[in-house]
């Protein structure tokens, strides 16, 4: 069976997201509504650009769906800047390096902290949905699977969508299509 090109997959979002079996979570069974799409890492801007796309659509076609958009390095940047943390950061990685920059915000970017404030800003009860981008832009201060875990909890039935610069074959996250993350099996394609 052929594979579809990326321009098939991402027409296919709209139908899928806006359909009551989505929004409801039918054929998930009890597990957490989160999806992945996967697409080359080459491809970053005409996703991002289909992402602002879908932010307009999505409530054009239902008008009551309550839609969040996060970027999850920006998010990651105002938790530092909240935190009087950016500009030491942007300091010590100009004269420490990278490792010693990435050890120093280990803790303050933490996943567990990430997932909290994700939701206090965003609540999911308020949404009808998340749709989640920046992933390899927060790349190595965030590790996808991480933040995923610990968003489980908090969710409840808003679908998340993962917009995710690599493979994700069901099994497995691999960010840029070479960067291998633990096994992460919750989430389901969101088109094939």
């Amino acid at each position: 069976m052929p594979v579809n090109t990326l321009d098939e997959r991402l027409n296919k979002i709209l139908d899928r997201i806006t359909s009551d079996d989505f929004l409801k979570g039918q054929g998930l069974g009890n597990e957490v509504p989160f999806y992945a799409f996967d697409y080359p890492p080459e491809e970053e801007e005409r996703v991002r650009e289909h992402v602002r796309f879908l932010d307009g659509a999505i409530t054009k076609r239902r008008p009551g769906l309550k839609v969040a958009v996060i970027n999850l390095f920006e998010l990651l940047m105002e938790m530092l800047e909240g935190r009087k943390l950016l500009e030491k950061s942007l300091h010590m990685q100009s004269t420490k390096g990278d490792e010693a920059v990435f050890k120093a915000l280990k803790a303050p970017l933490d996943a567990g902290k990430v997932a909290k404030e994700l939701v206090e800003r965003f609540p999911p009860a308020d949404y009808s949905m998340l749709l989640l981008t920046g992933v390899g832009s927060a790349y190595p201060l965030l590790r996808t699977h991480n933040l995923l875990n610990n968003l489980q909890p908090f969710m409840g039935q808003p679908p998340l969508v993962l917009f995710y610069p690599g493979r994700y074959d069901g099994q497995s996250l691999r960010l840029f299509g070479i960067l291998g993350e633990k096994p992460y099996y919750r989430a389901f394609q969101l088109v094939s």
